[in-house]
């Protein structure tokens, strides 16, 4: 079946999917709802777009809504709202486009010269000026020792839960733990306004419930279900938009936000465009200056080298920065990967936050924040324990989150996330056990100094057959988690999401590049390995595929492709967002999902 959209054009965007309100505007032209409305029916079961002319021409098309979600979408696209997307996404559309142009100059740069990054020479006045701080975040920042992450909303269930949590923070994730279908875009955002808005019941009013940290997409995303001006809307200006007109005023009024997290930032003039986008939207929307408040994920290589510039930039609406480990560590195999000097080992043996270039990145992540009066952030814990707390599997796998989450506390962090709901009591009694107060600003580490090298420094290792192997059906599952509308799944008692997803198909593209000799045997890492190896994974998923047999074979077939690029696409979630198979899934019949079997009998 072909989408049909609803094509507006005027002075405001006026159409909800469902009731075209009377607009007067411009020349004084009045749309009419009867008149419109009995339009929209006549062109309801149509193919093609219903085109709405009136005064100065602005241009919108928005997709129907997804099938069950015509009262979501009726609360969400009202005529203000759209107007507000609208001059948002207008405003801001061509610098969008410039930073993503910049990140192409720098990479070709890199590339062109041999050159590898540094500390900003024009810049060294932000860096040595030791009196500009951010301002204090608000209270219900203060203390977020323990954060439940990768939450993707349109999870009504474990949203809930979330919820009803003793976690201090939910990660309200549209980015790395969810799959951007229209669907979940939707039942996402909605979920927020429902429980913004108290319209769950049973659960805690938002200013007693874990705060809401919201992520919205990041910039490598568009939205392909909006046109504004002839161009798929950015994803996360979609995010955004629709999340501060809809939840903005009362998240403030409630002293419970907004609070964002702003995914895949790679330098301070990123962080210029978001605080230009956070200005215009609180006078916009009559919030004082300052009212937006966000955490810069640092995920990038070329990132973790402008972290004050960053913070100098979003001063008045700064939470502070996170540091994480795949995602950061797959971004040196996107800047340098062609480059034999930075071949990253086997990550299930070699590469962990102990490692020199992980560890000094943490230290000055922790460093500069505090000394500008910002928190710091820690990763995500992707284990999951067992269900029964007396066996030796659930104390193995508590030490092992323990002590790599005491390395952070050690480190100075303020805080970090689980996924597990589980260890939310447990982290914050280690938080209690090991720290003083709401959070560890007092902790200036003075004691660390970190030059470039210190960042760039890969880990000595090599490869393995379990590493490779396990890179493989990581990459593959998460393709095929995308095809059923996910964006994690459990595997081997962890859950892995796009971050996992990114690592793994980076190291095996790198892998087959380098032609690099397994550590077990002398094999070479090959395509032709790569192959037969996805055959045994699915010959040993076959059992548990049911139905879904021929999507996981799809992903597989995907998964070859991307690891045999000659050039290495920038991100799996823009890859797999472009591919006609993941857009064509998203008018299919919701899917059986493969993860629901692999979490009993693989984990």
């Amino acid at each position: 079946m072909l989408l049909r959209c609803i094509h507006i054009n005027g002075p405001l965007c006026t159409k909800s999917l469902f009731n075209v309100c009377k607009v007067t505007r411009g020349n004084g032209a009045n749309v009419r709802m009867k008149k419109r409305a009995n339009a929209l029916q006549q062109n309801e079961n149509e193919d093609t777009p219903l085109t709405l002319r009136y005064g100065k021409v602005c241009s919108m098309e928005l997709c129907p809504s997804p099938l069950g979600l015509e009262e979501e979408c009726a609360t969400l696209f009202t005529t203000d709202s759209l107007h507000f997307l609208h001059e948002l996404i207008s405003t801001f559309d061509e610098e969008v486009d410039e930073i993503l142009q910049l990140r192409v100059s720098k990479k070709a740069q890199l590339d062109l010269t041999g050159d590898l990054p540094s500390f900003l020479e024009s810049t060294r006045h932000i860096r040595r000026d030791p009196d500009w701080k951010v301002l204090p975040v608000p209270s219900r920042l203060q203390k977020r020792h323990v954060d439940i992450g990768d939450l993707a909303p349109c999870d009504t269930e474990h949203f809930i839960k979330a919820l009803l949590s003793p976690a201090q923070g939910i990660q309200v994730d549209f980015d790395d733990g969810n799959c951007p279908t229209y669907y979940n875009q939707i039942k996402g955002i909605y979920n927020v306004f429902k429980a913004v808005h108290n319209l769950f019941p049973n659960v805690p009013h938002v200013s007693q419930a874990p705060v809401l940290m919201l992520r919205p997409r990041a910039w490598n995303m568009v939205e392909h279900n909006m046109m504004v001006e002839g161009k798929e809307a950015p994803g996360p200006l979609f995010d955004f938009g629709l999340l501060m007109f809809h939840c903005g005023k009362a998240l403030f009024e409630h002293k419970s936000g907004p609070f964002f997290y702003l995914s895949k930032v790679e330098g301070y003039m990123e962080a210029r465009l978001w605080n230009k986008i956070f200005l215009w939207t609180q006078q916009k929307l009559g919030l004082p200056l300052g009212s937006i408040k966000a955490t810069v994920l640092i995920e990038n290589v070329l990132a973790a080298f402008e972290m004050e510039e960053i913070l100098y930039e979003l001063q008045e609406h700064s939470a502070g920065l996170n540091c994480g480990i795949w995602d950061y560590s797959a971004s040196f195999v996107n800047k340098f990967g062609h480059r034999p000097a930075f071949l990253l080992p086997d990550r299930h043996k070699y590469v962990n936050m102990e490692k020199h270039f992980l560890h000094s990145y943490m230290d000055l992540l922790v460093k500069t924040c505090h000394r500008r009066g910002a928190l710091a952030t820690g990763g995500m814990a992707a284990l999951l324990l067992p269900e029964d707390p007396l066996s030796d599997t659930y104390r193995r796998v508590l030490a092992s989150v323990t002590r790599l989450k005491l390395l952070e506390i050690t480190a100075g962090v303020d805080g970090f996330m689980v996924y597990d709901l589980n260890l939310v009591e447990p982290m914050q009694k280690l938080f209690k056990v090991h720290t003083e107060g709401d959070n560890q600003l007092d902790q200036l580490r003075n004691d660390v100094t970190v030059f470039p090298e210190d960042l760039l420094s890969m880990p000595s290792g090599g490869v393995t057959l379990n590493g490779l192997k396990y890179n493989i059906a990581v990459g593959v599952l998460f393709i095929n988690a995308w095809l059923s509308g996910k964006g994690h799944f459990f595997y081997k008692g962890q859950v892995e999401d796009s971050a996992t997803a990114e690592i793994s198909r980076s190291q095996v593209w790198q892998w087959v590049r380098h032609q690099t000799r397994l550590e077990d045997d002398g094999r070479v890492v090959s395509r032709q390995l790569v192959t037969d190896l996805i055959k045994e994974l699915i010959m040993d998923l076959s059992p548990h595929c049911g139905s879904v047999r021929q999507r996981l074979h799809t992903a597989a077939n995907m998964f070859q492709e991307v690891i045999a690029k000659r050039h290495f696409p920038d991100f799996i979630t823009t890859y797999l967002n472009q591919d006609h198979t993941f857009l064509s899934s998203q008018n299919a019949e919701p899917m059986q999902a493969l993860d629901k079997d692999l979490r009993r009998s693989k984990l």
